[in-house]
């Protein structure tokens, strides 16, 4: 019965701090670590901030209870709303300063918090800022604290406000980066559904129409005229064929991957990461196998910066020759890669099967440069497409021994 207010208190809200914690995948847990500076409060006595006597601990008893609530509300309650609290804990401060020095910790935490969970612009924050040491200042002129400790609250405030509030806003940035990235691939996924889509339309509707008509007539000649109705289910079986070619090539066309499209997946995912990449245009009229290997080897090249070069810039180049296409993909991070993990060791398997060429040049702090040479031309088959084809054959197999 006690639990159950009480987690209902605490649900963080669908706005809140904690929620879009646990969306990007961070731990809430993380926002516990700031409160490590609050050991302010229990050591201002020691700096010539009062003394621990009877009322000091009487009030940090009964006060820092009310501020770790306050701190957690803040990080729980809708933004519309959450902003109330870090100006519960400025509050806070002013009532106690009478009495209280220590509590001057929960003014310069009320200050950052609200930086955190406000969605101002960073003049507007400043603004908020100034007003409330303002305030303070009056209030602890009028108590006769000393001026040098006031004037030192703001640039305190200050400081760690801004930093706050500007790591709040490349935050909500990068939110906005990923959503834009995810929207991007939806479309793109959608817009090639849609394709497939009518291209399995044009390309089966009116073939499949002729063989079922075909089929029709020399069902219907079978016991009158044989040689017509012979003739009409060899039209059928090479209307069969023909149909077979063209999905094989529909195929093909829609597992390759465009380079382009890649390119563009790669410029978000790594400015998501916070590096820089500058790329050209890629070769045009490749073979679409050449194409589809070397999109997912760049794919796999990208990943492996955004998640363990550390770096600030990228590069992607090509250059196509007579009988081969280049890629290499560079950056500036701290390389030192002096073996294949698994992301390496799996594109050398697929250059491999392009019967090409991959060389990794990864100087410790010098970044790390990779380089493929793949030829032009296929050296293997196309593997052959299994379902459609083997059922495509069967029918007309049937057609032919009736």
């Amino acid at each position: 019965m006690i639990a159950s207010p009480l987690a209902r208190w605490f649900k963080p809200a669908a706005d809140s701090a904690v929620a879009q914690d646990l969306r990007r995948g961070r731990s809430p847990w993380t926002h516990a670590i700031h409160l490590l500076w609050s050991i302010w409060l229990f050591i201002t006595p020691l700096m010539g901030g009062g003394e621990y006597n009877a009322r000091w601990f009487a009030l940090t008893f009964a006060s820092y209870p009310l501020f770790l609530l306050l701190y957690a509300k803040t990080l729980f309650a809708p933004t519309r709303s959450a902003w109330w609290y870090p100006l519960g804990m400025v509050a806070l401060c002013l009532l106690l300063m009478r009495w209280y020095p220590s509590g001057l910790s929960y003014f310069v935490f009320g200050c950052v918090m609200l930086g955190a969970v406000r969605n101002d612009s960073l003049q507007r924050y400043l603004s908020i800022l100034l007003l409330l040491n303002a305030v303070l200042a009056v209030v602890g002129l009028r108590l006769h604290y000393p001026w040098q400790v006031l004037a030192w609250l703001l640039p305190m405030t200050m400081t760690i406000g801004v930093i706050t509030r500007i790591e709040a806003i490349n935050q909500d940035k990068d939110a906005a980066l990923r959503l834009s990235q995810d929207e991007v691939r939806r479309l793109a996924a959608t817009a090639e559904r849609e394709r497939i889509g009518r291209d399995l339309h044009d390309l089966l509707g009116h073939t499949l129409s002729l063989i079922t008509l075909k089929l029709e007539l020399a069902r219907k000649l079978a016991e009158r005229d044989p040689p017509a109705s012979r003739l009409h289910m060899e039209e059928a079986e090479r209307v069969a064929r023909e149909a077979l070619a063209e999905v094989r090539s529909a195929v093909t066309g829609i597992r390759s991957s465009n380079l382009a499209a890649e390119l563009a997946s790669a410029r978000l995912m790594l400015e998501s990461s916070h590096v820089h990449l500058d790329y050209d245009a890629p070769p045009q009229e490749l073979p679409p196998e050449v194409e589809r290997g070397l999109a997912l080897l760049l794919r796999e090249a990208v990943t492996n910066i955004a998640r363990h070069a550390q770096a600030s810039c990228a590069r992607i180049e090509f250059v196509r020759e007579a009988k081969t296409v280049q890629l290499c993909v560079g950056d500036d991070g701290r390389g030192g890669v002096d073996a294949d993990g698994n992301g390496l060791a799996g594109m050398r398997d697929r250059v491999r099967a392009l019967g090409g060429t991959l060389s990794v040049d990864s100087p410790r702090g010098g970044g790390t440069r990779v380089l493929v040479r793949v030829p032009l031309a296929w050296r293997e088959p196309i593997p052959p497409l299994r379902a459609v084809p083997d059922a495509l054959d069967a029918t007309a197999n049937a057609g032919a021994r009736a």
